[in-house]
């Protein structure tokens, strides 16, 4: 039986404006929820707490908070509007808490950094890999025209390793310490790709 809290974040996602696109609750479902727990089988292979990065509505940060009851989920949202969306959804789940900052400004770290729609590949693997620990993971929810080999140059240089494919997914598993020079400041991986 579906979590009763995914159903009413949902609703509450297609009745705000400006988190989603979709405005059939079916295919909804499909995208915001069924999509995110893809996931489920890799998250599940790195110990420790997750951040969902650039959360936005709450994908895939949500879904994952209610697949997995013990691990702390972290919404990290920069947008002041979406970050208070948030709060509203977290006050159901209590393994989530949301925090509006920006990536490059948040130095927390997490055992698995999850991104769905944050930025291309690369940018995304830039934003995502500083934040997580040795041994744990960023996966990024990735499109038919991902380049590995991209995203493979790119973690080289911030301690990850071979990106793993999967449907849908990349897994960069972190080997390595990133470097201190990472990350760089506020909308730099955007503006100057390190790929």
């Amino acid at each position: 039986m579906p979590d009763e809290r995914l159903r009413r974040w949902i609703s509450a996602l297609l009745a705000t404006p400006g988190l989603t696109a979709i405005r059939d609750p079916d295919e909804a479902w499909r995208v915001h929820v069924e999509q995110s727990l893809t996931s489920f089988r890799l998250v599940s292979q790195f110990e420790g707490p997750i951040v969902d990065v650039g959360s936005g509505g709450g994908a895939p940060g949500v879904p994952l908070a209610a697949a997995f009851p013990d691990r702390e989920v972290t919404l990290l949202e920069a947008n002041g509007r979406k970050a208070a969306f948030l709060e509203q959804v977290a006050s159901e789940f209590p393994n989530v808490r949301v925090v509006r900052a920006r990536v490059e400004e948040h130095d927390q770290i997490y055992g698995v950094a999850v991104a769905k729609a944050l930025a291309p590949p690369p940018v995304a693997a830039e934003l995502c890999l500083p934040l997580v620990r040795e041994g744990g993971a960023a996966i990024l929810f990735v499109g038919r025209s991902a380049d590995p080999a991209a995203v493979a140059a790119v973690a080289e240089m911030l301690g990850g390793g071979l990106p793993e494919p999967h449907p849908g997914l990349l897994a960069i598993p972190k080997v390595a310490p990133t470097p201190p020079r990472f990350p760089r400041r506020a909308g730099m991986a955007a503006k100057r790709p390190l790929a």
